[in-house]
């Protein structure tokens, strides 16, 4: 067992934490829009009011660097569960398809990510949402402030889940986008799926 794979969270026990919001001090920012005032009566008719602009949405998009391990059910608490600590309308369980309207579950620190913050990953062009807790992420973020998150790749509970985990995961720190925007390049194939791993998925 190396290192890198000691250090693939658990829910609880792999309840997350790396830091990419407090290191960067990014929000999200959301540009309010005035409506527009009431047009002049039409002769004869009644007073019409123009609809106010739809508010307009920036995304910080911020580049920043992570340590990125992998996580699934077997790593879950409890082991071979879907569960997840911060369930929500848009997952109940651990999931996701990795489009930015669906982004897959991602684990770590909730000073660092707040629940519902979205991060992008290049190198597996997919979006991931904050929705779990992963110990070793709050550890080290605790006594080191290093950037740490976890993304789910599914229900495996078999050994061949553990050793995709370890193939996906990078000793270094890769680049994620924290507060992406919609539209990038997105591979909506299972990370993990029938005892095979991403990209042979």
């Amino acid at each position: 067992m190396s290192s890198t794979r000691n250090q693939r969270p658990a829910r609880a026990r792999l309840r997350a934490g790396s830091g990419l919001v407090a290191a960067l001090v990014v929000g999200l920012v959301v540009a309010g829009c005035s409506a527009g005032g009431d047009q002049p009566a039409t002769p004869g008719g009644p007073a019409t009011s123009a609809a106010p602009p739809a508010p307009t949405r920036t995304y910080a998009a911020a580049q920043v660097q992570a340590l990125v391990t992998f996580y699934a059910a077997v790593d879950n608490d409890p082991p071979g569960s879907t569960d997840i600590a911060y369930p929500s309308d848009r997952h109940r369980t651990a999931g996701g398809s990795g489009t930015f309207d669906d982004p897959v579950t991602m684990a770590t620190d909730v000073r660092e990510i707040p629940v519902g913050g979205i991060v992008y990953s290049p190198k597996l062009q997919r979006y991931f949402v904050m929705e779990d807790d992963c110990a070793p992420c709050i550890e080290e973020w605790g006594a080191t402030k290093r950037a740490h998150v976890a993304f789910w790749i599914g229900g495996g509970t078999d050994a061949r889940v553990t050793a995709c985990e370890d193939s996906l995961t990078s000793g270094r720190p890769v680049m994620l986008q924290y507060d992406p925007p919609p539209g990038l390049p997105v591979d909506t194939r299972p990370l993990y799926a029938n005892g095979k791993c991403w990209p042979a998925t």
